[in-house]
């Protein structure tokens, strides 16, 4: 059975941010009930090979894709090698105002050019020496006379198209695509209240995962999980309050914190200020106190500020308790996730792990605000996990590591089970709405 909704329930974010102190409705956009109903999804779509060859063929090399922030890359001949399943691809500041973006291979033999990230004065391979300016264009090949038939014109490095917003860096290797702005659809104004632009990046952790990306990245779009796998949460989540919004191509949630789960029912706003200090960090759960007259919510709000603020000096006495607690996630499809608000200042991106349909890179970042004026501290550098270590190895990620690993619990048994899995997967009509959503989207470019 398809579940509908009236055009008069639908909410803004702006109208959000007036009603924060509201449960959050069951709400989806207009286009939404095309996405809704009890078909289910094929289940190789996670491990077949063809499948991931398709993806290569008509997803990654056609659709725009995050590839750095802006400040990995401040200085020119900074650099930073986007890999993307089979694709390598150097993302460089080539002139003070200018960014390039070349398909990562020597066009004598093929040799990759670059590897991780850099400073150069020119892109030379490795191999034997063939070298090309920063612009591109070709510089030395050694032995220049025994290459006569080798015109400097045609041997400029193939580039990729780049395109910038929020501060990131964007690549897209179809020559004849849309552009990003078309591609961004609505992102942009939704984003005009948070100008990530205005941020910068303080932590970036990659982790490798037994799994194939799509399954990681579907843990990440829907709160159904949190009863089963964050029940610590439970106290201070409102999980099935969770509102999901769907658009043309992208999506999000708003998940509401400072409530409690539905499936707990109602409790003591002293006991979930105590509950969300502790998991949260944001202070000593013995001294926190909820005055009569206010909410768990509107504590660990102030909290949020006063330590976020404190940490980064900029002023977010203006902020609403929604922008600083609850979870407002964007999907920019096909694996870019940018967080609205301030208390969860998230960026994820999901990879497939080179050309492994059954491993994939997760990228967590923290962009902080920076203060008006202030000048834009150095990027963190990667710090890289391999698929045994824990979350919690990377200690810049304070509270949220443990929370990381209970996802990544799930992943790799998520990954062998479906190859036991004797159906097709079946989707629930509102709480899965993000990922059927997802996979329409995705056919459309498979399909086209």
């Amino acid at each position: 059975m398809t579940t509908t909704f009236d055009r008069e329930d639908m909410l803004s974010v702006q109208e959000l941010l007036k009603r924060e102190s509201q449960p959050v409705p069951p709400v989806l956009l207009e286009e939404s009930p095309r996405y809704l109903g009890s078909e289910d999804l094929p289940k190789e779509r996670y491990y077949s090979r063809a499948f991931h060859d398709l993806e290569v063929e008509k997803l990654w090399r056609k659709v725009w894709q995050m590839a750095c922030r802006e400040e990995d890359i401040p200085n020119v001949g900074d650099y930073v090698v986007y890999n993307i399943a089979r694709e390598s691809v150097i993302v460089a500041r080539v002139a003070p105002d200018q960014i390039k973006a070349y398909h990562n291979a020597c066009l004598h033999r093929g040799t990759e050019l670059c590897s991780g990230a850099g400073n150069v004065p020119e892109l030379r391979c490795p191999f034997h020496g063939w070298t090309w300016n920063l612009d591109g264009t070709l510089k030395t090949i050694p032995c220049r006379w025994d290459f006569p038939h080798v015109e400097d014109e045609s041997f400029g490095l193939p580039q990729c198209r780049v395109g910038t917003w929020g501060g990131f860096v964007f690549i897209n290797m179809d020559p004849d695509g849309e552009t990003l702005e078309s591609f961004l659809e609505n992102i942009p104004e939704h984003f005009s209240a948070w100008p990530l632009e205005k941020r910068w990046k303080a932590v970036h952790v990659c982790k490798t995962i037994r799994s194939n990306w799509k399954v990681a990245h579907e843990a990440f779009i829907e709160a159904y999980h949190v009863i089963a796998t964050h029940p610590q949460s439970l106290a201070y989540t409102g999980d099935a309050n969770t509102q999901y919004d769907i658009y043309g191509r992208h999506n999000r949630m708003l998940t509401p914190f400072g409530t409690p789960s539905p499936h707990l029912g109602a409790m003591e706003e002293q006991d979930i200020a105590e509950q969300m200090a502790r998991d949260l960090q944001y202070g000593d759960p013995a001294e926190v106190v909820v005055p009569d007259g206010m909410t768990a919510r509107q504590v660990a709000a102030a909290a949020l500020r006063a330590q976020i603020g404190g940490m980064t000096g900029a002023d977010l006495s203006g902020v609403t308790d929604t922008e600083m607690l609850d979870a407002i996630q964007y999907f920019v499809f096909p694996n870019f996730y940018p967080w609205a608000g301030y208390g969860a200042p998230l960026i994820y991106r999901f990879r497939p792990n080179g050309d492994d349909p059954e491993s994939c890179l997760m990228d967590v970042m923290l962009l902080l605000p920076l203060p008006d004026g202030a000048p834009r501290p150095p990027a963190a550098p990667v710090h890289h996990l391999g698929p045994d270590d824990s979350w919690t190895a990377a200690p810049e990620l304070g509270a949220l590591g443990p929370v990381f690993d209970q996802d990544s619990s799930n992943l790799e048994k998520i990954q062998r089970g479906l190859h036991a899995l004797r159906k097709d997967i079946t989707l629930a009509d509102y709480a899965e709405s993000r990922l059927r959503h997802f996979h329409q989207v995705l056919m459309q470019y498979l399909e086209a």
